[in-house]
């Protein structure tokens, strides 16, 4: 088996509704993904997946949807002023945790048809959170 990694870094803002922290408050982070790929054969340049492909796809979505916006759950009540203000966010139906902005970028990568194996999504140089589906079943 053969595997390739890409790490790209952005940066974002969320908080968390339902939490009894500091994170329930506005807050940003310099995060970094690492997108693992994963192939049986390499393809016939050699290849798992190009980085550059890796980088122009993932990284383009990334840099589009989620590099300096507010990631926030779609009820946050904050979101009739942001739209107010003309500020940037993307929307999930979940908490915005790393472990499911982790998911965020490897369903997308998966819809793109990667052979993706894993994202981990680092918050700050000491945390990070991976989701990698369970193959067995």
């Amino acid at each position: 088996m053969y595997r390739v990694t890409r790490e790209i870094y952005f940066c974002y803002g969320h908080r968390l509704l339902n939490y009894d922290g500091k994170c329930r408050y506005l807050h940003g982070h310099n995060g970094k993904a690492v997108i693992t790929l994963e192939a049986p054969h390499l393809d016939a340049r050699g290849m798992v997946l190009d980085f550059g492909q890796i980088k122009r796809v993932i990284q383009g979505w990334i840099d589009a949807n989620l590099d300096h916006k507010m990631i926030l759950h779609r009820d946050d009540p904050i979101l009739p002023y942001l739209r107010q203000l003309g500020e940037p966010f993307y929307l999930l139906d979940v908490n915005p945790t790393a472990e499911n902005i982790a998911r965020l970028i490897y369903d997308y990568a998966q819809r793109q048809g990667f052979p993706v194996v894993s994202v981990s999504l680092w918050e700050t140089e000491s945390c990070y959170a991976t989701y990698a589906p369970n193959r067995e079943g």
